[in-house]
């Protein structure tokens, strides 16, 4: 297989001023500092779109609380596959970040990561069940130490004041908590990235620039056609190496590219909408991420929670997702992103999709149609003394849901995030959602191995690697020493100890 391989003259461009384009960036300098890196965005800000606090990305997705991540078997096991992978990955975030704190990125580690306790909240006989065998299958593994399971009121209380006072004391619940867990303002961080890159050396940041076009040359570069928004002028440029990472605007660009490997990928966007508290006493009473069970039919991006965010300094908490429907593929994108996105080799694939996934479509209409007091309802579920007139709605950002061919069933609605690569390596673009920007880090590593995979063999790489992600490489469940060392070192220097 044919790649690309990284030298100094090599021309990066990253469309996309997001956590995945800063940390891929970040990434590439350090290990190739005379690398020259262009990064694109359509708006005038950084971290405009999925990667804005308000926008969804407000959590270290550990895999500490979701129960999505651990489904429950035919056979009654729970699966802890995915739980691993991501609590694995996350780890790797940390440790990179801690890395960047050491060598003078941040000021202060607070401006965009805290700790805030992770919670898992059920009620009913079959939920408190499953729960507990969650539970019994987690705390084996040191991922996942320190996890703690109640039934008892008295202690779920002083977990989760609000969510357990005026519950009826007759319902069945129960929860577990992880003391480690993060709340993480991407956006922050976003920002403090592309800040560092725009000072070094061959890298350029613009903005209020929006890639209308790419072509691949003969040679085996890009052309890239972009334009200059405010100038309104339209310009050209080569990239040796080209990186979609622009949310749910990855999909067009990549029907753009026509690489093989690119065909048939169809998207279905789903939108967001959360209660906001604005009674600030209420805010004070609540400090934890407690996150419950998707309803039957909802997408895994849905699982709502009651959730404590650090966003611009202000301690916030809110309530939700709540699921809507736009044909916007970006929050600040066009209503005709989907139609225009409908071509003949994804047109199937998207058919089976709405047919197979009718469930999904009838909650969406449902959850289209609530009114403030059918959302209120459903808070009451977390916080049964809650108020109409103490939350606001706030609209959230936009997620693309991977649709992709499938030779059984003709297409097949994805969940997760998935890189697509061209096979010399020229090109890749990251598609999907959740858990996205908490394991931006391992997803841009995965970048770098498909794309670059004779520079990653080199000694020099591997190296570096190891000096700024220790654990790089590394199993953290066969290696329950490392995996401590390293969740050690990260919360020292991340300022996560109490």
């Amino acid at each position: 297989m044919n790649s690309i391989k990284v030298t100094h003259s090599s021309q990066v461009v990253l469309i996309g001023a997001g956590i995945m384009s800063a940390t891929l960036g970040i990434l590439l300098k350090e290990l190739e500092p005379s690398i020259k890196i262009t990064i694109f965005e359509r708006l005038d800000v950084v971290a405009g779109e999925s990667s804005n606090a308000w926008n969804n990305a407000g959590t270290g997705h550990a895999a500490y609380c979701e129960l999505n991540y651990t489904p429950e078997l035919e056979d009654g096991t729970i699966e802890v596959k995915k739980a691993i992978k991501i609590a694995s990955a996350y780890e790797m975030s940390k440790a990179f970040w801690a890395y960047l704190v050491n060598e003078d990125y941040f000021k202060a580690p607070e401006l965009f990561i805290n700790n805030i306790p992770h919670i898992s909240f059920v009620w009913g006989e079959d939920n408190v069940n499953f729960l507990k065998k969650r539970y019994e299958a987690l705390r084996k593994y040191a991922l996942f130490e320190g996890i703690q399971y109640s039934e008892d009121l008295e202690e779920l209380s002083s977990w989760m004041p609000l969510v357990i006072q005026e519950r009826d004391k007759g319902q069945k619940i129960a929860a577990t908590k992880l003391d480690l867990g993060t709340d993480v303002n991407f956006g922050n961080l976003t920002q403090v990235l592309i800040d560092h890159l725009a000072t070094l050396e061959g890298v350029q940041i613009k903005l209020s620039h929006e890639v209308r076009d790419l072509e691949k040359e003969r040679d085996g570069s890009w052309e890239i056609k972009y334009k200059d928004l405010e100038a309104d002028e339209t310009f050209k440029m080569k990239a040796d190496f080209v990186f979609l990472g622009a949310g749910g605007g990855s999909l067009s660009l990549l029907d753009k590219s026509d690489i093989e490997e690119g065909r048939g990928y169809g998207g279905f966007p789903i939108s967001g909408q959360f209660l906001v508290c604005n009674n600030e006493a209420l805010v004070a009473q609540h400090h934890a991420k407690v996150y419950g069970k998707a309803s039957v039919g909802a997408p895994p991006m849905s699982v709502p929670h009651l959730d404590t965010r650090l966003i611009d300094g202000k301690k916030t908490l809110l309530f939700g997702p709540f699921a809507g429907f736009s044909t916007k593929f970006l929050k600040n994108g066009s209503y005709f992103d989907l139609p225009f996105s409908i071509e003949l080799d994804n047109f199937m694939p998207m058919i089976s999709v709405g047919l197979d996934n009718w469930s999904l479509t009838k909650y969406l209409i449902h959850q289209v149609s609530l009114s403030p007091e059918d959302r209120l309802e459903a808070l009451k579920e977390y916080l049964p003394s809650a108020q109409l007139q103490d939350w606001e709605l706030c609209t959230a950002g936009q997620r693309v849901q991977v649709i992709k061919k499938d030779k059984n069933k003709g297409g097949v609605l994805e969940f997760g995030t998935e890189i697509v690569s061209a096979a010399d390596g020229s090109i890749a673009a990251l598609l999907g959602a959740s858990p996205g920007a908490s394991t931006s880090v391992s997803s841009m590593i995965d970048v770098l191995k498909k794309c670059f995979p004779e520079n990653m063999a080199s000694a020099a790489w591997q190296q570096k690697l190891k000096q700024m992600i220790p654990c790089y490489g590394e199993d953290l469940v066969a290696n329950e020493t490392l995996c401590k060392e390293t969740r050690m070192f990260s919360a020292q220097v991340l300022h996560l100890l109490d």
